[in-house]
């Protein structure tokens, strides 16, 4: 179901558990979980609440349009389930063949990867990079052009 996120009738909030349960006046409290349908390009808009069988019970087109209550929980629950941190320098490569270990700084802090292969390296949308580690974590390069010299020359042995 479709819905404007501000249309009465309906709220958000925490229950004891830490989940997120919409009320509405239609239909009994339920668990939902906010999914982003894209969440490295748009990640404050296109947002559906989910229930555990999958089924959209809202859908919130931006998130700003949101009071700023909603919106936080909300934000809570999409950086727990889109955990992406972003690669802001490579700082060394173990060598330029894979497996290659990788020293770099994220928006989270130092720390290292691993990748398996060329094809962890995904190409997205203007200039960005979805690199997936051995250990399945997804690392975001946000734009390539921005990183240091040294960081785009070490991505570029491997794309």
């Amino acid at each position: 179901m479709r819905s404007d996120a501000a249309r009465p009738g309906w709220s958000l909030s925490s229950d004891a558990f830490g989940r997120l349960i919409l009320e509405r006046t239609d239909l009994p409290d339920t668990p939902v979980t906010p999914v982003c349908g894209f969440p490295i390009t748009t990640p404050d808009a296109g947002i559906a609440l989910m229930n555990a069988q999958g089924q959209e019970l809202a859908w919130i087109e931006r998130l700003d349009t949101l009071p700023a209550n909603l919106r936080r929980l909300i934000d809570q629950e999409l950086a727990q389930r889109e955990f992406k941190p972003e690669i802001l320098r490579i700082r060394h490569a173990s060598t330029w063949a894979t497996p290659s270990r990788w020293d770099v700084d994220t928006d989270r802090g130092p720390t290292q990867l691993t990748l398996k292969a060329e094809e962890d390296i995904r190409r997205l949308a203007a200039g960005a990079l979805l690199i997936v580690d051995a250990h399945g974590v997804q690392f975001l390069v946000r734009d390539m052009a921005t990183l240091d010299k040294t960081s785009r020359r070490i991505l570029d042995h491997f794309l």
